[in-house]
């Protein structure tokens, strides 16, 4: 990405982030103290970390082999798939069960579609140029769509395992 893409990406992704304030902790987990565990921290961060590359690399591999696009095609394509993950990640991330299950507060969720639709309509804007950002074609934006999908529900599968027994020691 080019510094004004990165700096747009970081823009953009900090509105839903700092709307995660005003959101609600399920009831389950406020039944009883929660301990930082440093043990869960890292292994969390190393099995999403791992996740995250993998989609990374899956989505650098659809722009340049499948969709053969060029650098500012791959520029874009990354640019939007990026906002979208960063953005519906939120949503897995916020809570333990399953995310369609615990419904965020409104204005996250309002600031995640905003964002999202600002995201996807930027490149058929007029400051697309200024930004250096390109229409995409449809079946462009369905593939990184699909990946985006794909992302969100392997780190929800992966969720689900992460809280179970298997990752965590009880206090």
């Amino acid at each position: 990405l080019l510094p004004k893409q990165i700096l747009l990406n970081n823009f953009l992704t900090d509105f839903p982030a700092m709307a995660i304030s005003t959101d609600s902790v399920d009831v389950d987990q406020l039944r009883r103290p929660q301990f930082w565990d440093i043990k869960f921290i890292r292994n969390f961060m190393i099995v999403f970390g791992i996740i995250s590359s993998m989609f990374d690399f899956l989505t650098f591999g659809v722009l340049m082999f499948v969709l053969r696009a060029g650098p500012e095609e791959f520029r874009t394509g990354w640019f939007v798939e990026s906002v979208m993950t960063e953005v519906l990640i939120i949503l897995v991330m916020r809570t333990w069960k399953p995310f369609y299950t615990s419904m965020p507060s409104t204005p996250l969720l309002s600031a995640m579609i905003i964002v999202l639709l600002i995201t996807v309509a930027l490149p058929y804007s007029p400051l697309s140029h200024l930004l250096g950002l390109i229409p995409l074609p449809i079946s462009s934006l369905l593939l990184l769509g699909i990946i985006t999908v794909l992302y969100a529900g392997a780190s929800e599968l992966t969720k689900k395992f992460f809280h179970s027994r298997a990752f965590t020691s009880e206090v």
